[in-house]
């Protein structure tokens, strides 16, 4: 029904009413008499307004606290309105609430740093990635002018200029940030900050990758390029000389099969697509195996031996002896003639472990946090000459991660060396 008809209908009859009380008194007890009871009325409606507007002020002035009557008449009509304005003002505002919470909280889960300035350049408010990458507190900072917050001058021009399309690169802290500025509303500003770093070394990384294995299978096709052109350049080579060509072209080749291999391996190792196959491997026969393949490619210069004191391990039994033997290899490679090789399988306090312990010629302690690197050498020319792929301990490091392992490495130079690579006891069969 229409809300004016609603009000005007009730008022009238009330208004009515009193006029017919009104009436009836004149009637009976005289014009005086009826005059009077219809200003008695008159006055105890105007009292009962009063009364009910003072009610509303106090409301008005308190409304959290102050319950709001019940009213009569059109006051009813009134004070249900205005307590159902107050239910949806407080829906609304547990509404707005919730998402300014959840806001607030996708804002700290941010990986980017945001921070809101005013016109001014006074921080606001700012997310804990900002905090993180500009070094700010947001409890102490609130309310500084950010440029006394981040004395960088490039940053400085950048705000002092307004060429906010393109973003800034600054090093910070020692993180390299992409730092771009949005305008909003009219009198804000938003500060937005992308760490860079790491996406940089991966980028350096890739690049590094492809430099070395480029290089890597360079220097043997260089080699059997070579020996092609001096067989076309003279057909009639001697047999003697020919062979020989031809054995060191077989080599090269085999030194790229393996690096291709490895780098293939690498690869799999890295991608989702390859998940963990599980199943129980027998340790004893897998490093009795590598102890085998050291030995072989030992050709009887070392003393290896090996020693199993722990139990079968739950993990794929082809990454394992892999990773296995990249270790035992590495030690046959940079162990002298006549060194001893020990290759352990045990049970640790906490882990399962597989050590190789060698009396090389040890690794000094510079190296030891980049030998897991890609092609990473620590002597360039040996390495070359043990016919390593530079891709062996970075294959290890994969594998054990693959089997929530790590790698531990301990060396003294002119000493030797212990690889260690460690597997959870969650690994054991079940």
């Amino acid at each position: 029904m229409n809300p004016r008809v609603m009000f005007w209908v009730p008022a009238l009859l009330r208004l009515g009413l009193m006029l017919a009380v009104a009436g009836i008194a004149w009637w009976l007890l005289g014009p005086v008499s009826g005059l009077a009871l219809a200003l008695l009325i008159t006055l105890g409606l105007l009292i009962s307004q009063l009364a009910y507007l003072h009610k509303l002020g106090e409301w008005l002035d308190d409304p959290q606290s102050t319950k709001l009557p019940d009213g009569w008449g059109a006051w009813t009509e009134v004070f249900a309105r205005l307590y159902r304005l107050r239910r949806d003002d407080e829906r609304n505002r547990d509404e707005l609430t919730e998402w300014l919470a959840r806001f607030r909280q996708a804002m700290h889960l941010l990986p980017e740093g945001v921070a809101i300035m005013d016109d001014v350049l006074f921080l606001e408010w700012c997310n804990p990635a900002a905090e993180r990458h500009l070094g700010l507190t947001l409890e102490h900072d609130k309310g500084r002018r950010v440029t006394n917050l981040i004395r960088h001058p490039e940053f400085i021009d950048y705000l002092i200029l307004g060429r906010y399309e393109q973003p800034l690169t600054l090093s910070i802290r020692g993180r390299k940030l992409i730092v771009q500025i949005i305008p909003f509303e009219n009198r804000r500003q938003i500060l937005v900050t992308h760490d860079a770093t790491d996406t940089d070394r991966i980028e350096a990384m890739r690049r590094d990758f492809i430099a070395n294995a480029s290089h890597e299978l360079r220097t043997p096709l260089t080699v059997i390029v070579g020996f092609l052109e001096i067989a076309l350049a003279d057909p009639g080579l001697d047999e003697k000389t020919r062979t020989a060509h031809l054995l060191l072209m077989t080599e090269q080749a085999q030194r790229m099969q393996r690096l291709i291999e490895d780098m293939l391996t690498l690869s799999r190792l890295e991608s989702d697509e390859y998940p963990l196959k599980r199943e129980r491997v027998d340790v004893r026969a897998l490093v009795e195996q590598v102890a085998n393949d050291a030995r072989a490619l030992s050709n009887g210069r070392h003393e290896i031996d090996f020693a199993v004191d722990g139990p079968d391990v739950m993990g794929s039994a082809e990454e394992l002896r892999s990773a296995f033997g990249n270790l035992a290899s590495n030690a046959v490679r940079y162990t002298p003639q006549g060194g001893k090789i020990e290759l352990r399988w045990l049970r640790g306090p906490n882990d399962l472990r597989f050590e190789v312990i060698d009396n090389g010629i040890g690794i000094d302690e510079q190296h030891i946090s980049r030998l897991t690197e890609r092609f990473y050498r620590v002597d360039k020319s040996r390495s070359r000459e043990t016919q390593g792929t530079g891709l062996g301990l970075a294959i290890v490091k994969h594998v054990l991660l693959r089997h929530g392992g790590k790698l531990a490495i301990r060396s003294v130079p002119g000493k030797g060396s212990v690889f260690t690579a460690s597997l959870p006891n969650t690994s054991l069969p079940g």
